[in-house]
């Protein structure tokens, strides 16, 4: 017989972050969350995504043993102001036993309907920030900091309770090597003295931050159009500068602004941490902050977590502006391997952003949807 908790104590919280642990360990893909940094990105007090959305969440136990999660997600915003009657589910983690996942689900599509909303979808989280999709191909390539790992039956349990593929997202990477220098100097030269533009670089934390409010403005503009996009709160804003901007290499942010100085395009790389993190196993003490750091300095792969034009100057090749800012930083540090996060299958802009590289499709995601008045019936057909 299969229980439905819901969690709300800090050491439930903790059990629901732990259980990941069990489901994949030993597993050499999955990557492990920071503990601490988890369970307070649940505390309700401390991340302001709250103050817009609901987050409830759920443990299922069958003979006392923890064997499923999920996280049931409202985003306010996104229901009242966009009319978009969509409940979101999140952090869905189970053992290899449909009936795990129908009880779990069956939780979130009770509250849909309590709330009156449409549709179920996810994997998802609270807003764009947040992780996306489950893999359904690519389960032998190593997983990211920024990303959900699953095993391959979180698919098929999906559709075998007759949820419908919503979106599909690509996760594609390509070699450093394949990024033409000499080009991206040139087309860059020229497009900084045809729209008067210019590239900024730093080497601290402290010049970067009085850009980020307005990078979250370019940010908003250039997504916006998007079907996934809920706007950032700018609580959400302080809330990420204070978490994350401080542990990304500054030298690893390019801006671009325009004669008053007023910026038009930004990106974000990381370094990768997905093998540090695998040997912190959850916890950055006493040994687990000293590989995230030799990450930070000597990875030789690198995740692009954000790009944004805005959209008066899309379609203008600023992006050049930025890739060569890249060169002129990534050639001295040798670095190998460029990753990209997921980005919609459909989206024909970004993949003509990065057509010149050569890049290489090695992971695929969805998100399901199925509609809140349909039965939850496990369909073995």
């Amino acid at each position: 017989m299969i229980t439905i908790k819901e969690v709300h104590t800090k050491s439930e919280i903790k059990q629901f972050v732990m259980f990941p642990f069990s489901i994949y360990k030993d597993n050499p893909y999955w990557v492990p969350p920071i503990v601490k940094d988890e369970i307070a990105n649940f505390d309700t007090d401390k991340n302001p995504v709250f103050k817009n959305a609901d987050g409830r969440f759920f443990l299922a136990f069958r003979n006392n043993k923890i064997v499923g999660r999920v996280i049931a997600i409202i985003n306010w915003y996104e229901v009242n102001n966009q009319n978009i009657k969509k409940m979101r589910f999140g952090w869905f983690d189970v053992i290899d036993d449909i009936e795990v996942s129908k009880a779990l689900l069956q939780k979130v599509n009770q509250i849909g309907k309590e709330n009156k909303l449409e549709y179920i979808e996810g994997p998802v989280g609270f807003n764009n920030l947040d992780k996306t999709g489950v893999l359904t191909e690519g389960f032998n390539h190593l997983g990211t900091m920024i990303t959900w790992y699953n095993h391959p039956y979180y698919k098929d349990h999906l559709e075998q309770l007759d949820f419908v593929k919503e979106k599909e997202y690509l996760e594609n990477k390509f070699k450093f090597k394949n990024v033409d220098a000499v080009y991206f100097n040139r087309i860059s030269t020229i497009i900084k003295k045809r729209f008067n533009l210019k590239a900024l670089d730093f080497t601290k934390t402290k010049d970067i931050l009085p850009y980020v409010d307005e990078m979250f403005e370019v940010f908003s503009a250039s997504y916006a159009k998007l079907s996934t996009f809920v706007p950032i709160s700018d609580a959400q804003i302080t809330y990420f500068k204070k978490k994350y901007i401080s542990f990304i290499n500054p030298e690893y942010i390019k801006f671009v602004v325009d004669e008053n100085n007023k910026l038009v395009a930004f990106a974000i790389v990381m370094p990768s941490f997905s093998k540090a993190l695998q040997k912190t196993k959850g916890k950055l003490f006493p040994f687990g902050i000293f590989h995230l750091l030799r990450a930070r300095k000597h990875s030789k792969d690198v995740t692009f977590y954000l790009i944004g034009v805005h959209p008066d100057y899309q379609n203008k090749g600023i992006h050049a502006i930025i890739f060569d800012q890249y060169t002129k930083t990534f050639t001295p540090l040798g670095i190998d391997n460029c990753i990209r996060t997921p980005e919609l299958a459909d989206n024909e802009a970004i993949r003509k952003l990065w057509e010149k590289f050569d890049p290489v499709t090695h992971k695929r995601r969805r998100t399901y949807r199925k509609d809140i008045n349909t039965q939850l019936d496990i369909n073995l057909s």
